[in-house]
């Protein structure tokens, strides 16, 4: 189970982008990992098709691992773990430093 999803902001805590904050574009429940925009580009060579007709070198963005990020918490605007409470009738993910819920936009 994912505790971050789509649309979330992120910091990388580990590898090449260490320090870089991003916004999660996609989430890979079974294989652990996440896509965060302008972090861990790669250069692809690519040879001209219908989706690329120049072809030649682009960037694209790779996977990383949900371990070496943190999710920051848009309250107190630090990066944090998400812990859950039960409101009700649902299940919201909660800051562990300042206790505010968090949501993604």
């Amino acid at each position: 189970m994912a505790k971050i999803k789509k649309n979330d902001i992120v910091l990388v805590s580990t590898g090449k982008d260490r320090g870089k904050t991003g916004k999660v574009i996609g989430v890979n429940v079974n294989k652990n990992t996440i896509l965060v925009e302008g972090v861990n580009k790669f250069k692809k060579h690519a040879k001209p098709s219908n989706k690329y007709p120049q072809g030649g070198i682009i960037d694209v963005t790779r996977p990383i691992n949900v371990s070496n990020v943190q999710i920051i918490c848009l309250a107190c605007k630090k990066p944090t773990r998400i812990s859950y409470k039960n409101t009700g009738t649902e299940k919201r993910r909660v800051c562990r430093k300042c206790g505010e819920v968090v949501d993604a936009s």
